[in-house]
């Protein structure tokens, strides 16, 4: 991914190819093609907040809940360009009638909202959340930049399935207005005529190339590779059982063991008696 400041440094511009991130996600949550074209797009839109945190530490957790057959989708990501995330129905695929294209507005829907959620390391984290408007992500977050941080921008996100249903090509670009843009700014992003960032980054996947079609002046600010990253341990989900209490452990001890599996990367951990008891000891 790339930040590059454009129009004679009145606009900035987060571009991203994803192709290889959203296909990781797909192996591991088994998407069908309309649940992956969500749960890319979110995905890929989630790099692009993150990486514009100062600190590496900070992250940026992304929920979308539109009441549609997917379900919520959570994605989490950080300004070390590390990216993880899950939908509650990966077992989607819906097109829409008249054109084929994947109906993502269909299966997220728009009875709910997109929450975005910056932990800054500070005592409480930083939360705005907007009505959706069509579900189909790239909308709703151009919706998001003007309420809740008065930006106008350009949002263009994508995911395209082969025939095989692998991810053909999958990218994302954001363009912020800065406080310096004028009218004549307004006017070049108005007849851009952009094509769909996964049909473009199809044809020729450097990003370079083409942001340089669209900005001549384009000044690279920054250049980040991110990836597919979960950072979940056993030790983590100890120490979310030790927020249960002795009651709810006693009752997992009749049992005798306890598995959980991650929902962002689908690795099992396994709790024995022996580990049980021990998580005991401290509640």
């Amino acid at each position: 991914m790339l930040i590059a400041t454009v129009l004679n440094e009145h606009a900035r511009v987060y571009l991203l190819n994803s192709k290889e991130l959203v296909e990781q996600a797909r192996q591991i949550h088994d998407l069908w093609p309309t649940s992956c074209a969500a749960l890319g797009r979110t995905l890929s839109a989630t790099v692009l907040l993150a990486m514009n945190q100062k600190d590496e530490n900070e992250e940026v957790t992304v929920t979308i809940n539109g009441n549609g057959p997917i379900g919520r989708i959570l994605c989490t990501g950080s300004s070390s360009g590390m990216i993880k995330g899950y939908c509650d129905n990966p077992h989607i695929y819906e097109t829409y009638p008249n054109s084929h294209k994947l109906a993502v507005g269909l299966a997220v829907g728009t009875d709910g909202y997109l929450s975005v959620s910056k932990n800054l390391k500070l005592k409480q984290n930083y939360t705005s959340q907007v009505q959706l408007q069509t579900g189909e992500i790239g909308d709703d977050f151009a919706y998001y930049f003007l309420i809740s941080q008065q930006i106008p921008a350009i949002v263009s996100l994508g995911v395209l399935i082969d025939t095989d249903d692998s991810v053909k090509s999958a990218g994302a670009m954001i363009i912020e207005l800065l406080p310096n843009h004028n009218e004549e700014d307004i006017k070049y992003l108005e007849n851009l005529n952009l094509k769909p960032i996964s049909s473009v980054l199809d044809e020729n996947p450097n990003i370079e190339d083409y942001l340089y079609s669209l900005f001549k002046d384009a000044k690279i600010l920054e250049e980040k590779y991110v990836k597919y990253h979960c950072d979940c341990s056993k030790e983590r989900f100890k120490r979310k059982l030790l927020t249960l209490r002795k009651d709810d452990l006693n009752e997992i001890l009749k049992d005798e063991h306890l598995d959980i599996t991650c929902e962002f990367c689908k690795k099992n951990y396994h709790f024995d008696i022996d580990d049980i008891k021990e998580l005991l000891k401290y509640v």
